[in-house]
């Protein structure tokens, strides 16, 4: 586990609870993973719909993150996701960058995949910076 993943879960609760990895970290993207565990399936074995949100509200956000000064910070106001299909596998990555910031909100997208690279799910979201 690197430094900036041991950080946001002392910083996050959440995101320890969760499991998520931050792998790396470039300005104004993000790229995480996680390891599946039974107690993230949903009735039909498969990853839950919410695991996979979260995944994407918190790589957006460490995406954003990344090109904030010091003292500033940021939160979610809206995400949209399409589920294309259901994660099977032990294994997630995500993949979130910055489509466009300006003066106090930026746009963002990330791309969930699971397995061999297959998309499961793509999120559009808009993050208020302060």
């Amino acid at each position: 586990m690197n430094e900036f993943t041991e950080e946001i879960w002392k910083r996050s609760p959440f995101i320890k609870l969760l499991g998520l990895e931050i792998e790396k970290i470039e300005h104004g993207a993000c790229f995480s993973r996680l390891r599946i565990r039974d107690t993230l399936l949903n009735k039909h074995s498969v990853v839950h719909g919410g695991v996979i949100y979260s995944m994407a509200d918190i790589s957006m956000g460490v995406a954003v993150y990344s090109t904030l000064k010091s003292g500033e910070e940021t939160s979610t106001v809206e995400i949209k996701i399409n589920y294309l299909k259901p994660a099977k596998t032990s294994l997630l990555t995500c993949e979130a960058k910055i489509l466009k910031k300006g003066k106090n909100i930026a746009v963002m997208e990330a791309d969930i995949r699971s397995g061999e690279n297959s998309l499961i799910a793509k999120a559009l979201g808009t993050f208020m910076f302060t």
